[in-house]
């Protein structure tokens, strides 16, 4: 057998328990101690952690798949659902799609999985009704023709994948959604996510958006284990920093090359990673509202807003090479000489400091406010 798929009852994954007990009961004492310390945090904080952890998400998610996102237009687009400020980015409708299919697996996670539900979610992904420059079908499972997952030149593309043929879609589609519907509570809600994960990327039920969904799927688990409609670690960030060891996991298991424990095992150390890498978020959330809260009442034009929630966003220390005129230009899309300005202006009302250097070496940071978010 090549595939997965060709094994009979190939979905009834079969692993070491006792194998997973270590790792899965570590995971679980670092995720009982972040939902303890998010417990405290105020409703504003609260939404601005979620908005946070919803923008890594939704551009990390993305990138995984090798598209780039407008990270403004994503900030923008998290902050009109979530009544926070004004993002500055426009906003673009397949950007607005994914965020909508986001919160809609998270905040309403205990609604039944349908597949209409999917369907859309998956046709919210592609509002044009094309993937780049290809016309795909949207709102509805892929056709007869052969899916496969390559990679390469054209010409010279090399299989990594085949998913399960069309006609066994509507069977497999209708076993998935009531193996969902019912495994709840039925087993560990982690291990459920993982095999969510694996099932619905092997099934591959659409023409395109599969991996999307399929982390879509993890967030909306991991919700219904933590009983929250506010997720506070992305997955997919975590994903994206060791995509080549994600997709060689997956396309093993998919290819019966290794047993389905390692794929479980490498999904809970992700989750993990995604828990502990949540404080640095969380933190940098602290940072920036004390920010703004220490700047209330200058008055700053937008484009300074705007390199400002640049900075602030990556964290102290994280711009690298500091702030230059010429950063500045980029990221605020004004003249040189209205940059000099600007940044002048920041330097008077004390929002901004000057770093060592002179003449084109000149480059500055902002005046940083301590703020810290500890799970450990």
């Amino acid at each position: 057998m090549k595939y997965l798929w060709e094994k009979k009852n190939w979905f009834d994954f079969k692993y070491d328990e006792a194998a997973l007990l270590k790792p899965l009961g570590e995971l679980r004492v670092l995720q009982g101690k972040l939902l303890g310390r998010v417990a405290s945090l105020d409703l504003k904080l609260e939404t601005e952690a979620q908005g946070a952890v919803l923008v890594e998400e939704a551009v990390r998610t993305a990138e995984i798949e090798g598209e780039k996102i407008n990270r403004d237009a994503v900030r923008s687009s998290v902050a009109v659902r979530l009544g926070l400020p004004k993002g500055i980015g426009r906003q673009e409708k397949h950007i607005d799609g994914l965020v909508d299919v986001l919160l809609d697996a998270v905040r309403f996670h205990n609604r039944s999985l349908t597949l209409e539900r999917l369907n859309g979610w998956q046709a919210a992904l592609f509002p044009t009704g094309y993937s780049g420059l290809r016309k795909i079908k949207v709102g509805r499972l892929r056709g007869n023709e052969p899916m496969q997952v390559v990679s390469g030149p054209i010409g010279r593309e090399k299989v990594h994948f085949e998913a399960l043929p069309k006609e066994r879609l509507d069977e497999e589609m209708r076993l998935f959604l009531k193996w969902w519907n019912s495994s709840r509570g039925n087993m560990d809600g982690v291990l459920r996510a993982a095999t969510a994960h694996l099932r619905f990327v092997t099934i591959h039920p659409y023409e395109d958006g599969n991996g999307r969904l399929a982390r879509v799927l993890t967030d909306m688990a991991l919700a219904q284990d933590e009983n929250l409609k506010v997720r506070f670690y992305s997955i997919s960030s975590e994903i994206m920093k060791n995509r080549d060891k994600y997709y060689k996991i997956l396309e093993d298991a998919q290819r019966c090359r290794t047993d389905v424990a390692e794929w479980y095992l490498w999904f809970i150390k992700c989750t993990s990673a995604a828990i502990a890498h949540s404080q640095d978020i969380i933190a940098n959330v602290f940072m920036r509202v004390d920010f703004w809260n220490q700047h209330s009442q200058i008055q700053l034009k937008e484009r300074q807003k705007k390199v400002l929630n640049r900075m602030l966003e990556l964290g102290h220390g994280k711009f690298v090479g500091g702030l230059t005129t010429r950063k500045y230009v980029s990221i605020a899309k004004t003249s040189r000489a209205t940059a000099f300005r600007e940044i002048s202006d920041m330097l008077d009302k004390k929002v901004l400091r000057q770093l060592p250097g002179k003449g084109r070496s000149v480059h500055y940071d902002l005046i940083w406010k301590d703020a810290s978010f500890k799970i450990s």
